[in-house]
């Protein structure tokens, strides 16, 4: 990730002081821990222009519940400020740099998954297809139901081990039937999920985040 934004020009720094998000406990319900670790959130993250994250699970959070964590208290303001700062990956090259092609390599059939924080939580649907658009040598397939969770949901993979495993095979079959070498996504998260089922099953099928697309063929 830092690579493609360095090489749209931006000065990009990696506070090595940072932690969670906090939504991993805000999401079990130990909402005065999410509280803290999101205080320290803000403190980290309080003097840059941007914050840029690889997962939009954490965006969406960070966006969209920061402001209720620290509602009437003297967080909120720096809260909301924080919201309008911080975008997924693919939402800041497409939305504000403005910029669709970096200039990547990737010969291989590859699909694409909405993640549910993506697409519900930050609303990305259409960038990161445009960036795929632009990859030379990349054919883009959809798969059916691409908007389909693919199960993993943090504590819900954990409560609901069956019914988790059920949706990324779901999700891995409509995959493998575009005939596709990788399955490309926004989120670490899903990613993690659907390729500790492959390896389970030993499918001839790759995982891929859209920074290491977008980094692949150039030096």
């Amino acid at each position: 990730m830092v690579k493609v934004l360095e090489k749209a020009s931006c000065d990009v720094a990696y506070n090595t002081n940072q932690t969670c998000c906090g939504q991993p406990a805000f999401n079990a319900g130990f909402v005065d821990d999410a509280r803290d670790v999101a205080q320290k959130f803000i403190r980290d993250f309080d003097t840059v222009d941007y914050i840029v994250g690889p997962s939009a699970s954490c965006v969406g959070f960070v966006r969209n519940y920061y402001p209720k964590l620290f509602e009437n208290t003297t967080s909120h303001n720096p809260a909301r400020n924080l919201g309008k700062r911080i975008y997924e990956f693919t939402e800041f090259l497409t939305d504000v740099l403005k910029i669709e092609n970096y200039g990547a390599v990737l010969n291989a059939k590859a699909t694409y998954h909405d993640s549910c924080a993506a697409l519900r939580e930050c609303k990305i649907k259409e960038g990161p297809r445009k960036l795929l658009s632009h990859v030379k040598g990349l054919e883009l397939v959809e798969m059916a139901d691409n908007e389909t969770c693919c199960g993993f949901g943090g504590t819900f993979s954990v409560k609901f081990e069956p019914i988790s495993i059920g949706m990324a095979d779901q999700k891995i079959q409509n995959a493998l039937a575009t005939g596709a070498e990788y399955i490309i996504s926004t989120d670490m998260s899903c990613l993690m999920q659907l390729d500790g089922y492959i390896k389970s099953k030993n499918y001839n099928l790759k995982t891929m985040h859209m920074a290491d697309v977008l980094a692949s063929g150039w030096e």
